[in-house]
């Protein structure tokens, strides 16, 4: 964000995560949280793996399901199912102290692979195929995925609302 004009400061500290049904009643809360402690303005994102055949699952449970049984666990949930139909999405949730959350979305579609594929990336990259391509996100160069990922395409709509939301 430096290469914009923008300093951003990365807090590390824990907030308190509500399970919800989606990323952005996930989102609020947080944001939420963080005003009452920092008092300044913050952004914060949640990301997670949607399977068609899962009914959506991992979805908001992505992180635990992945410390949990790992993208081994999710190539044994679909084993032998046809419909192997996923999507990424990533919600990038902004707060200005006495604003309103504004949230960015970004969904990247595709599909579980058959078995784990690469060494890049990190969480579920190793099984996730982007629509119209052939190797997962863990064989894509990072630059390349970036282009494509649902966290770059929520960065994308983030920035392009940045100076708008910083005018108010």
């Amino acid at each position: 964000m430096r290469e914009r004009g923008y300093e951003v400061e990365h807090i590390k500290t824990k907030y308190p995560e509500v399970q919800a049904e989606t990323l952005e009643e996930t989102i609020v809360p947080g944001l939420e949280w963080l005003m009452q402690r920092y008092q300044r303005p913050m952004f914060i994102d949640d990301s997670g793996l949607f399977v068609d055949a899962l009914k959506g699952f991992p979805g908001v449970y992505s992180s635990y399901v992945f410390k949990t049984v790992g993208c081994e666990g999710i190539l044994r949930l679909m084993k032998g199912v046809e419909d192997r139909r996923a999507r990424f999405e990533c919600c990038i949730g902004y707060l200005e102290p006495g604003g309103e959350p504004f949230i960015a979305r970004g969904v990247a579609h595709g599909s579980i692979s058959q078995e784990m594929a690469g060494t890049g990336g990190f969480g579920y990259d190793p099984v996730f195929v982007p629509e119209g391509h052939t190797r997962t996100y863990a064989q894509i160069d990072v630059a390349e995925k970036n282009t494509m990922s649902h966290r770059g395409r929520a960065v994308a709509k983030f920035l392009e609302e940045l100076p708008r939301l910083l005018k108010t």
